[in-house]
């Protein structure tokens, strides 16, 4: 339980600590005092694997709010360069190769995304891509300077392949801790970096970083790292059943975004609170005792504050009315995600609900959408449905608000 004395005169160092941030670092003291002075560069990488960033980065982008605020300069590393090879960290298969046109689009929606949570302006922050200097190297002239400072037994090691090991570790993604710990060496040369922060599948890698730079520039070059809990977390919230939550709205829409975070598991929730929301830490405190319906106001509070920073608080103040109204019971459609069923999702006029179900994203197939229906899982604008073989016209759905709900966290309104 933390008092009100000692948040008022905790540094960012302390309430990252309070807030369930901090997993492993190197240099606590010299960390420490970087942070709460406002004198740490520090840098996270995000290699631009799809076109939108996901819930699973989110804690990272929220971890460089909280230390530019606090008057450090963040450093958003976009590994155009990396992305060439592909990270084997917490893979079993080998990643697919992407254009250098796709991964260039990437990085364009990543740096519109990251604005949202980081002020590029007047020097505040950097955005760089590893590119600049990973796809010009001399190959021969790297492995000399560079792969001769790493141990091929230390890599082994490394948790970061053990997964890939039993399927096969392909060279070029062995190259990949190499590379990531050049990027620190050049991110500490060009920009004076002196601090990395990764998840926790990242730790071998940066703990290379670190002793790159260190080998190359002296035992007293600053250079340290901090692990988060971020690919742990990550990965548990980054994903539902139906795959990625996207920051994206043409993705995943702000009502939907917010309907993720309004159905975290109770146990969650308060951990989510600390660790991704700007609230005080005596206001989540307050909240530790709360059971029962006070949980699901505390889940509110979550997927508000969250919609509200990245999609803005108009579109969060819709979606919190939009769920209310859901939970209640209620069958407005205002707000709802939905979806326009095509000419060819009728046959003769008609469509079943298995159809229905299936078109509108609610289930990913007709025998998924069957089991749904058998189960008394699927409702249509208020009234359980339990014939799989119930059929609607064109013009029943588009007589009035045409809302089908599956469970009691999936729904849509039906357009026709």
């Amino acid at each position: 339980m933390l008092w009100k004395g000692m948040v008022e005169t905790m540094g960012i160092y302390e309430e990252l600590q309070a807030r369930g941030l901090l997993a492993q670092l190197t240099d606590e003291a010299q960390i420490r005092d970087l942070i709460n002075n406002g004198k740490a560069t520090f840098y996270i990488g995000f290699d631009p694997t799809a076109d939108s960033l996901h819930v699973g980065h989110f804690m990272a982008l929220c971890l460089m709010k909280r230390l530019q605020e606090a008057g450090n300069k963040p450093i958003a590393l976009i590994g155009g360069g990396t992305a060439m090879i592909g990270d084997p960290s917490g893979r079993t298969d080998m990643r697919s190769m992407m254009t250098k046109e796709t991964i260039a689009h990437n990085c364009e929606c990543f740096k519109k995304q990251m604005s949202r949570f980081i002020d590029f302006s007047e020097g505040k922050a950097l955005m760089v891509n590893n590119a600049d200097w990973l796809l010009d190297l001399n190959y021969v002239e790297f492995i000399r300077e560079v792969g001769a400072c790493f141990s091929v037994n230390n890599m082994l090691r490394a948790e970061c392949y053990k997964q890939r090991m039993e399927k096969g570790l392909s060279f070029l993604e062995f190259n990949y801790m190499i590379m990531q710990s050049y990027d620190f060496l050049e991110l500490y040369k060009r920009y004076g970096c002196n601090m990395q922060f990764g998840g926790d599948d990242q730790w071998s890698n940066m703990l290379g970083g670190t002793d790159l730079i260190r080998r190359k520039l002296g035992k007293d070059a600053y250079a340290m790292t901090i692990t988060l809990l971020m690919n742990s977390e990550g990965k548990k919230m980054g994903k539902t059943q139906k795959g990625a939550v996207w920051l994206d709205p043409d993705k995943t829409s702000p009502f939907e975004f917010y309907q993720y975070w309004r159905n975290v598991d109770d146990a969650d929730v308060l951990k989510f609170l600390r660790m991704l929301t700007f609230l005080p830490l005596e206001q989540i405190e307050e909240m530790d005792h709360w059971e029962g319906s006070q949980l699901n106001e505390a889940k509110e509070i979550l997927a508000y504050e969250l919609t509200n920073l990245v999609h803005g608080e108009e579109e969060a103040g819709k979606a919190k009315e939009a769920s209310r109204a859901l939970f209640a019971g209620g069958t407005s459609s205002e707000n709802m995600p939905s979806v326009t069923l095509k000419d060819e999702d009728f046959k003769d006029g008609k469509i079943d609900i298995l159809g229905i179900l299936v078109s509108g994203g609610l289930a990913a197939s007709r025998s998924e959408a069957r089991r749904a229906v058998e189960q008394g899982g699927v409702c249509v604008k208020g009234e359980k449905v339990s014939d799989i073989k119930t059929s609607y016209t064109r013009e029943e759905i588009a007589a009035e608000e045409f809302i089908v709900k599956k469970g009691k966290k999936s729904f849509k309104k039906i357009m026709v």
